[in-house]
């Protein structure tokens, strides 16, 4: 398999992002790829988890880390196949649905994480969603932000549908471009951050090809498996869960937030953030103290 690595001179000048690269290079079932990720706090402190989507990297929660360790929580925050400082295969057919899947399960098998707080968004949660069925004794709580559980017998949306053809329109998709548009807030440090991972579009396979992905039909690949997570979140999740939902983000509306809501069980009445798109990580100092704050009043906490 053809891969490239960005080269670490890219990474040099993140704004806010002082942690340390952690890398695994023998990850079972893909061994001669390199995988990047932030491991901050304490190996004995409970896990949070923390999952981005397309076309983002773990940058995006720069904003989260701190609180969450400030709350006690190892924070693990890995970069897909690629985005990031992971490796990134040229070959645009590498990217499926299992691969990425089955990366995420190798990882917490390879760490042995538990005790796990599962952040996610985007292709964070279609991927992330679909993993505590399969270990449940490793999962006790959810922080979901705008995503889905794409099962493929709903409609995806004209948002989405204009997404993915803008998306296959731009194959050098302007990433920092992209994510500024959504998040006005961003210095130009932290827009250059977004195309760090990318020094040209070669390197933006799986940028390309995150889209194609989205099981929309049921035959998908990766629909039934989400159809089966579907079912296990709605009648078997028993931990805690909180919601954070980006009221402006025209590709997972908040209609679609408050339908997966409903299916999560227990999941109580959503976070809404009036001024957030996308991309809600980028207000996630004041999401993650929410939430910390939801845990806090359950009993079990």
């Amino acid at each position: 398999m053809t891969a490239l690595r960005t080269p670490d001179e890219h990474f040099a000048s993140l704004p806010d992002f002082p942690y340390a690269p952690h890398y695994l290079e023998d990850l079972m079932g893909f061994e001669g790829l390199r995988l990047h990720f932030v491991d901050e706090g304490p190996p004995s402190d409970p896990v949070a988890l923390c999952l981005h989507g397309q076309p983002t990297w773990s940058y995006l929660y720069r904003r989260m880390i701190p609180p969450l360790i400030a709350a006690g929580y190892r924070v693990i925050a890995p970069d897909f196949f690629g985005f990031g400082r992971s490796d990134k295969p040229v070959d645009e057919d590498v990217y499926t649905f299992a691969f990425h899947r089955e990366t995420l399960r190798a990882l917490i098998e390879r760490l042995d994480l538990e005790r796990i707080l599962l952040v996610c968004q985007d292709w964070g949660g279609i991927l992330g969603l679909t993993l505590p069925m399969d270990m449940p004794h490793r999962f006790e709580r959810l922080l979901v932000m705008n995503t889905v559980i794409a099962a493929g017998d709903f409609d995806i949306g004209d948002g989405f549908r204009a997404w993915r053809a803008y998306n296959a329109n731009n194959p050098d998709l302007a990433v920092g471009r992209l994510i500024a548009r959504a998040c006005p807030h961003l210095t130009p440090g932290e827009i250059a951050a977004y195309d760090a991972p990318f020094p040209d579009t070669n390197y933006k396979a799986g940028v390309r090809r995150f889209p194609e992905l989205v099981p929309d039909r049921l035959e998908a690949s990766g629909a039934d498996v989400s159809r089966r997570a579907r079912d296990w979140w709605r009648n078997e999740w028993s931990g805690d869960a909180f919601m954070a939902i980006g009221m402006q983000d025209p590709v997972i509306p908040p209609p679609a937030m408050r339908a997966l809501a409903r299916i999560i069980r227990g999941c109580p009445a959503p976070f809404e953030l009036a001024e957030a798109g996308h991309f809600v990580q980028e207000w996630g100092d004041s999401v993650a103290r929410a939430a910390l704050d939801a845990y806090a009043d359950d009993p079990r906490a």
